[in-house]
């Protein structure tokens, strides 16, 4: 891809592939390419965890290769359209039509439409049916949403069920065999080899017979051999699993900007809502001491300055509190401050919160789900509303001042006085929080059925109802520091619809594509009117997916499909629910009779005796107790190739990750939220080159400028390059002005209108003070 077309394009850093730690191989000395396909922006698709782990696993192996594809925004797919350029991997730049597999993550409902896009504009037939050669890439899928894949059925070669760690590993075996076994081997044949593959779901593999009222009638197998698919598991995490030693390092922000570890897989807490409750069962802990080395290890490679703690239930960690402990104590001095994605009220200890707040107050989510503690037995959440107060209180008192509360409405049996409760709740927690004047954020979802949980059979609460309930709690949350946000009615619509939906489905879908669906789960661009006017003309209703309630012998799209837990489990949870009845978590209470352990191979894998020491925090005891010096440097740095089309921000945050990577001692401003003594001159227009930026960077010991300056080079990302260090006294004031020029050259027409118009802009902004006044020689 020639960068030139990334010229006028929002974020054009999105498809650079610059990251630290990114594998460099060569494309056409590998044996098999993978493209690992995030059907969303790059900001979300890169803090995917799940993606990243197959991006290192993939390319450990030495004959293989696996870049990754995100999906373009709009204003660059009409670029590429334009230019006729295809969608290619980020780092070898190869059309997705040259790669071997596509690897779709499916991890939302509302992302279907941006795999046709990625498809097109990669070259590659939509159908699975029209890619009839070899040279065809496989189109695969995995993630979540494989458990029910049937509404994108007709655009997938074959899915993963499960855990794909070891499941890729041999499907490339199988691949290489294939390939070698003819000049042109019939597609049909590798399929039928992989079918013996556990965990490889082939949709072509299996008819689906329909009722006259649109109902499933059955789903014929083809093959009396191959009926049923059961979830790939992995039951040693360490060993199978491993947290990368080098972790990808972006230099666009992302949304979770932070290095992200995984200490445990699976929950059992049995929440009857939940999908990735019952689908990634059994619970898997890391070992904590691997877990610490993995963290170190990765932090040094990374040079992030946050890092999160992550699984389904990272509370439920059998040890969490020695973990953070030792985390805290061992990063304390570097600054790395500690996050947890929404933790369940009961096991957010004031001693877990203390041990968080010591370094950074990173934010604090909870998630009662239902306002009621009625509601809350339907569903199976265990909690009473004095353990989400005392969390609260908890929280304000250590000095937390935004607190988050995330509940759903639409569950069955819900009733007014379920949504009174909710708002009642909301108001306590707020009486708490005024005294320190905290604010409060109340998210509010739609419940929507899923797949493989007990309330798979359930319907959705009709929109109507949801818009009504919306607009009488927007009236009781008007009060100062209390802010409700709700999930759009829409997406929770078309989210029910396409998780329950049948293959039927894949019509309305490319309909609506060619209609110009894209990104439906961005608030901003979903056109409802598109989906409409694609259910119309398929002859479909999306009510029958999303708002029927199924009857409980009635055949499921996902019914050959399993992960484990059985229908009949699934049934009784259902009736439990209604009955209002606790499960509890066979953690700790003993089997439940789920299905899905064996009890010889298959069975919760928990670390409940404590096995992480304590590690000192680097020169603590050095630092203690003496006043920490201050020495500055002025550095003069080149900023050019792709770092062009980075801006200052992320290049001042590349900077302070290179810092934290050389091992250099920065200095850090004091409070709650300390940063890095880094400073920048004034910043460049985004896309073009220099060689004259400027920075200033505080240590705490006084180091060789030469030293300071190999060290930095050794650590920053192709483009930036340190070229003078200087020793400079704290008082140093910058200079009154520079003259800098500017070569301008080899522009196509896009390019350079959009550097005159950031020049032109950047010209008229009035000057700060104290900073430097550029003056613009141009040579054409």
């Amino acid at each position: 891809m020639d960068e030139r077309i990334l010229y006028g394009i929002e974020k054009p850093g999105r498809y650079l592939g610059c990251e630290i730690n990114r594998y460099k191989k060569q494309f056409d000395q590998t044996d098999v390419r993978f493209a690992l396909a995030f059907p969303d922006v790059y900001e979300v698709g890169l803090s995917h965890l799940g993606l990243q782990l197959l991006y290192h696993r993939l390319n450990a192996i030495e004959e293989v290769l696996a870049d990754r594809v995100y999906a373009p925004w709009l204003d660059f797919e009409r670029r590429l359209r334009e230019t006729g350029v295809p969608l290619g991997g980020i780092e070898s730049r190869r059309p997705l039509n040259h790669f071997d597999f596509v690897g779709f993550s499916l991890q939302y409902e509302l992302s279907y439409t941006n795999i046709l896009t990625m498809l097109d504009l990669g070259k590659i037939p939509l159908l699975a049916r029209d890619r009839t050669t070899g040279h065809h890439p496989w189109v695969i899928a995995g993630g979540p949403c494989a458990f029910n894949p049937e509404p994108v059925a007709d655009f997938l070669d074959f899915l993963i069920l499960g855990e794909a760690e070891q499941v890729l590993l041999e499907v490339v075996r199988s691949f290489k065999a294939w390939r070698a076994s003819a000049k042109h081997p019939p597609r049909q044949e590798f399929l039928q080899e992989i079918r013996n593959i556990p965990g490889v779901y082939i949709p072509s593999f299996f008819k689906i017979h329909y009722h006259s009222s649109g109902r499933i009638a059955a789903t014929e197998p083809l093959y009396a051999d191959y009926t049923k698919v059961e979830k790939r598991l992995i039951m040693n995490l360490d060993e199978d699993s491993p947290i990368p030693e080098k972790p990808l390092v972006p230099l666009l922000d992302i949304v979770h900007n932070r290095l992200g570890v995984e200490i445990a897989r699976g929950c059992t807490r049995s929440c009857r809502f939940c999908q990735a409750g019952f689908i990634y069962r059994p619970v898997r802990e890391r070992e904590p001491r691997r877990v610490l080395e993995g963290m170190e290890m990765a932090l040094r490679h990374s040079g992030f300055e946050e890092l999160s703690l992550l699984s389904l239930s990272t509370g439920d960690y059998c040890q969490i509190q020695g973990l953070l402990g030792a985390l805290v104590e061992r990063f304390a001095d570097e600054k790395v401050a500690m996050s947890f994605p929404s933790m369940r009220v009961g096991t957010l200890t004031p001693e877990l919160m203390e041990l968080v707040r010591r370094v950074r107050k990173t934010g604090f989510t909870l998630a009662p789900e239902a306002g009621s503690e009625r509601l809350r037995r339907v569903i199976n959440k265990e909690i009473l509303d004095q353990d989400l107060l005392a969390s609260a209180q908890t929280a304000f008192g250590l000095g937390w001042r935004l607190l988050k509360l995330y509940f759903m409405t639409g569950f069955p049996t819900e009733t007014e006085e379920d949504l009174d409760a909710l708002v009642n709740l909301c108001y306590r927690v707020w009486d708490m929080a005024k005294p320190s004047k905290a604010s409060i954020n109340v998210s509010l979802s739609t419940f929507v059925p899923k797949p493989l949980t007990p309330f798979q059979w359930v319907p959705q609460i009709p929109r109507k109802v949801v818009e009504e309930r919306l607009e009488s709690l927007q009236k009781k949350f008007r009060r100062p520091g209390l802010r409700l946000k709700w999930h759009h009615p829409g997406h929770s619509l078309l989210e029910a619809v396409f998780a329950r939906g049948d293959r039927q489905l894949g019509s309305v879908l490319l309909c609506a594509w060619r209609s110009g669906a894209r990104f439906d789960g961005w608030t901003e661009l979903l056109r409802e009117d598109i989906w409409q006017a694609a259910f119309a003309e398929s002859g479909l209703d999306p009510s029958f997916y999303a708002q029927r309630e199924r009857a409980l012998d009635e055949v499921l799209p996902w019914d050959h499909l399993s992960c484990g837990a059985e229908k009949g489990f699934l049934a009784h949870e259902y009736e439990q629910a209604l009955a209002e009845e606790f499960t509890q978590d066979c953690r700790w209470s003993g089997c439940v009779g789920c299905g899905v352990c064996d009890h010889k191979r298959i069975e919760p894998r928990l670390h409940r005796s404590p096995a992480v020491e304590k590690i000192s925090s680097r020169d603590s005891r050095e630092s203690a107790g003496r006043e920490i010096e201050q020495h500055l440097y002025k550095m003069r740095y080149a900023k050019q190739e792709s770092i062009r089309f980075f801006g200052q921000l992320e290049v001042a945050q590349a900077f302070s990750r290179a810092v934290r990577r050389t091992g250099l001692q920065a200095a850090y401003s004091k409070g709650f939220h300390p940063h890095m003594k880094l400073s920048f001159g004034q910043a460049l227009p985004l896309g073009l080159e220099s060689l004259v930026e400027e920075l200033y960077l505080t240590l705490t010991e006084k180091r060789d400028c030469r030293e300071v300056k190999d060290l930095l080079n050794e650590h920053l990302p192709e483009g930036l390059q340190v070229l003078e260090v200087e020793h400079v006294s704290q008082t140093l004031r910058a200079p009154d002005g520079q003259r800098v020029t500017y070569l301008v050259s080899d522009l196509i027409p896009w390019g350079i209108h959009s550097i005159l118009q950031s020049w032109t802009k950047h010209l008229q902004e009035p000057l700060v003070k104290k900073t430097k006044r550029r003056e613009i020689t141009a040579r054409l």
